[in-house]
């Protein structure tokens, strides 16, 4: 995981955003729905990167 997966999670959350502000400005709820679950499920996937990026820290640590 790297750099790769972050402007991946990044791009997912602003489709995400796109979405939720088109379907806004339409009045279309299920666009708006789907808009708020790409952002939760970018956020989520960068959390779970973040995690493993702190295990893997920690695992390095105690190697030495």
């Amino acid at each position: 995981m790297g750099l790769d997966d972050k402007l991946e999670n990044e791009a997912t959350q602003a489709k995400g955003k796109a979405k939720e502000a088109a379907g806004s400005a339409t009045g279309n709820e299920t666009l708006e729905s789907e808009g708020k679950a790409d952002q939760g499920e970018g956020k989520l996937k960068e959390a779970g990167r973040h995690t493993k990026e702190a295990a893997e820290n920690v695992k390095d640590t105690f190697k030495s």
